[in-house]
């Protein structure tokens, strides 16, 4: 008689195989905490460390912080005063006080992401001096080729100079410096953090988030001041960005973040007085040809060169409006003549249909000089996070 076979006996349910993985209190208390320390990380840090949405409200809170407490430094010394007003003094101030408050900021910024200093926000590369003062160049011959454009058409006369012997030197030195903190101000805020810590960590959805943020509360919150400038470049950036992310284009992220930070960059001035459509528009449209000038030489040096010396010139030495406002102690006088779609009206040059074919070809002399050129490294080319 052959021996009986007992079947197998069927396991309990959710029985551990062994005691090591037994479902204690012991065993459950920990799994969640790894759970929880997971989602935490997984929240606030990325592949490139800590994404970048977070630091641009760590930069944005440390710059509130700071400006306000420069701020009230300033004004207790009698430095600024209440009221920011278009005048020597006061600009270089407040354009001082912006430029600690970006410096302080990204230096924080740069410290929790152990990066070294702030340099690393699009301000190493090669060549630095070289560009800034290439930059420099190109400034103001674009914009002496927009004021030559608009006196050939009849859109700009020229009346007697308002300076003369050592009162030149002195004011242009002075103006010099207030336009320079100028250029590293909203260079180093839009150009330099902005859109290289942005690049690491955006994609279309975001950027076209953003962007429309920043269109919806000029609908909702913002009357007037060149609106309509927004909306122009937001719609025209759309379209490529859409195509590089159905295509998959590799650093994709740069184009977007770039995208994102010319609105914003036309946005902010909408904030300005005496603003039209094609002045904020041109903001937006040379803030994208600041950011190609990162991609094709490996640094912000050029941006802030070309900015300065383009506000210089339009301020102090050819003595136009600039956003409705004309300021003192400039060299030359000029005064708009005509339809103000042409002669800028009190907007200035950059109210003038004309500025956006000088931008144009201020683009194309970019591209021709330093479009061919290999930087050695490109800290705009990273992959987006």
């Amino acid at each position: 008689m052959e021996p009986e076979i007992q079947p197998p006996q069927p396991e309990a349910p959710f029985a551990a195989k062994d005691a090591a993985t037994t479902l204690t209190p012991e065993t459950v208390v920990p799994s969640l905490g790894a759970w929880v320390f997971h989602w935490l990380r997984w929240t606030f840090i990325g592949g490139q460390g800590l994404r970048a949405g977070w630091s641009v409200l760590i930069f944005a809170i440390f710059f509130v912080i700071l400006a306000q407490a420069v701020g009230f430094a300033f004004f207790h010394l009698h430095l600024l005063g209440k009221k920011l007003d278009f005048t020597v003094s006061s600009m270089f101030f407040g354009e001082l006080l912006g430029v600690l408050a970006v410096v302080g900021a990204a230096s924080i910024v740069a410290r929790i992401e152990d990066r070294g200093s702030l340099l690393a926000f699009n301000l190493t590369g090669p060549r630095r001096i070289p560009h800034l003062l290439s930059g420099l160049v190109a400034g103001f011959a674009a914009l002496s080729a927009l004021v030559g454009a608009l006196a050939w058409g009849g859109w700009l006369h020229f009346g007697p100079a308002a300076l003369s012997g050592a009162a030149i030197f002195k004011f242009g030195a002075i103006w010099g410096c207030v336009f320079l903190l100028v250029g590293c101000q909203e260079e180093g805020t839009f150009r330099c953090f902005l859109q290289f810590t942005l690049t690491r960590g955006i994609n279309l959805w975001w950027a076209l988030g953003l962007v429309g943020a920043m269109c919806a509360s000029i609908i909702l919150f913002t009357k007037g001041n060149g609106v309509w400038g927004v909306y122009a470049v937001a719609l025209l950036g759309l379209f490529p960005c859409l195509m590089l992310h159905i295509r998959k284009t590799p650093r994709s992220g740069f184009w977007q973040a770039a995208w994102v930070t010319s609105t914003l960059f036309g946005f902010v001035h909408t904030f300005n007085g005496g603003e039209n459509w094609i002045g904020i528009f041109a903001a937006a449209l040379i803030g994208f040809v600041f950011c190609v000038s990162i991609r094709v030489t490996g640094t912000a040096w050029w941006a802030i060169g070309c900015h300065a010396a383009w506000d210089w010139a339009e301020t102090f030495f050819y003595g136009t409006a600039d956003s409705g406002m004309v300021a003192p102690g400039h060299y030359l006088t000029t005064s708009p003549v005509g339809n103000a779609l042409w002669s800028g009206g009190a907007d200035g040059p950059e109210g003038s249909l004309l500025v956006l074919g000088v931008i144009l070809l201020l683009l194309a002399a970019l591209l021709l000089i330093y479009g061919r050129r290999r930087p050695g490294a490109l800290a705009a080319e990273q992959v987006a996070g």
